[in-house]
């Protein structure tokens, strides 16, 4: 299914590659290459068409003067594979390399810096103390020495009593829930802490009790807001859920994940927050390589696969530069000057949309993706979307429960496809009676 929007002036097509850097993933991976074939673009321009390839990474030796092919890697290897770390480092310098997300913010930027960030800038993270480890590693020489002489002995319960219970005790720079424990009293903090071992923890106060827990994912200035229950299995934490915040609510949530993913430089990534009290506590943030598989995201799943189309093609399309540098001081500028929490974050939003051009990337899709939505809904309705299903449930579920379980993901994602069916109505319908009624007026001018 083609789409061109228009005829370029000279005729050269010139072909944009987008390289999948991928570890375990699967089934999102196998989505985006089946859609961006169906899509079949040839995008006008200037003078030119844009078409578009994507492969895979590989990992192996490489040359730092090798020159590179791609125009633009999704990464999801940065936070733990070396190898192709260095190489998307090296693109990048060398080669103007367009990656999602930036290498150095998500090798730097761990959960200890964003909560002190996002303290700066004013957004209520609950109260967090960091605390020495445990244990240091024997392989650290200088370590006795250095302890003796400038470790201070502190009182851990005095700590804790400090901060108030209940909290959760959660390395600095975690993540999927490793480490993290919930502490209800000073016994429990206390051996929390005696099995922490080597990792340097974080005390963060407990928001509690709360009402509402959920996860925002930006990808570039696309925010979608799901429900979740961290005390759900894996894959029924993502909840299908309608109407859970209100218009205004649903705009705080989105302005906080842009100003934090656009203070970071991070391209797609997941914010958590609690509701208690009507306020909003951001509580993770730094997750700059979120869950992208339908084994969890199931009935969300196809937003996530088409945002990040969305986003790929127009970075890719009108090759635009990536910002290597992180420039924090406009969001310290707003920061400074004596306005409301809630108009202060409208600020930080309004620096985000700017970085991410919001409005030349909502311009960019309506001309030249405006089918997207079709050509999704009718791909996930697809005995090849049902199988890409089935892979990803292979790889995680025991035998006996691959039937089961592929039956069960794909079945949300049909529920998804109905729901979707009926947006898309909705949205077509005003501008249907728009036509209609100019239609009229013509004909009674004619008259």
């Amino acid at each position: 299914m083609a789409k061109n929007s228009g005829i370029s002036g000279s005729g050269n097509t010139i072909t944009r590659q987008i390289g999948l850097s991928l570890g375990a993933d699967i089934c999102w991976a196998a989505a985006y290459e089946d859609i961006l074939a169906r899509l079949d673009l040839a995008i006008p321009m200037g003078k030119d068409d844009i078409r578009f390839e994507v492969s895979r990474v590989t990992i192996e030796p490489f040359d730092l003067r090798q020159p590179v092919r791609y125009d633009l890697v999704i990464d999801r290897l940065t936070h733990w594979m070396h190898t192709s770390r260095e190489w998307i480092k090296k693109a990048v310098v060398m080669d103007g390399l367009y990656v999602l997300n930036n290498p150095w913010s998500l090798q730097s930027m761990e959960k200890h810096t964003t909560y002190a960030a996002m303290m700066k800038l004013g957004l209520p993270v609950p109260d967090t103390w960091m605390i020495p480890p445990k244990q240091y590693s024997p392989d650290l020489a200088d370590a006795p020495v250095t302890l003796s002489r400038y470790a201070r002995l502190f009182d851990l319960g005095k700590v804790g009593a400090e901060l108030g219970y209940p909290m959760f005790m959660k390395p600095y720079d975690g993540g999927a829930w490793v480490g993290v424990s919930r502490i209800d009293d000073e016994a429990a903090l206390r051996a929390a802490y005696d099995n922490s071992g080597q990792r340097v923890m974080h005390l963060q106060k407990a928001v509690s009790p709360f009402d509402l827990f959920v996860r925002a994912i930006g990808i570039g200035p696309q925010v979608h807001i799901a429900k979740y229950n961290p005390d759900a299995p894996l894959h029924a934490r993502y909840e299908v859920a309608f109407n859970f915040v209100d218009a205004e609510e649903y705009a705080l949530l989105t302005d906080m994940c842009l100003t934090i993913n656009a203070f970071f430089g991070w391209e797609f990534n997941s914010c958590e927050s609690l509701r208690k009290d009507g306020v909003f506590y951001p509580i993770d943030f730094a997750n700059a390589c979120p869950d992208f598989q339908v084994t969890s995201l199931h009935y969300h799943f196809p937003f996530m696969v088409k945002n990040m189309l969305r986003w790929s093609i127009y970075c890719a399309a009108t090759k635009r530069p990536m910002r290597q540098n992180l420039d924090w001081q406009p969001f310290f500028d707003v920061a400074k000057r004596d306005l409301p929490y809630r108009e202060r974050l409208r600020a930080y939003a309004a620096i985000a949309n700017e970085r991410m051009e919001t409005q030349r990337f909502e311009a960019f899709c309506q001309e030249h993706l405006s089918h997207l939505d079709e050509v999704v809904l009718d791909y996930f309705g697809t005995p090849r979307a049902k199988d890409v299903v089935q892979q990803k449930v292979k790889a995680l579920f025991p035998p006996h429960e691959v039937d089961r379980f592929t039956d069960h993901f794909y079945g949300l994602v049909q529920f998804w496809r109905k729901t979707e069916t009926e947006r898309l109505a909705t949205r077509r319908a005003p501008a249907q009676a728009g036509r209609q009624e100019t239609t009229k007026i013509k004909l009674v001018r004619n008259t």
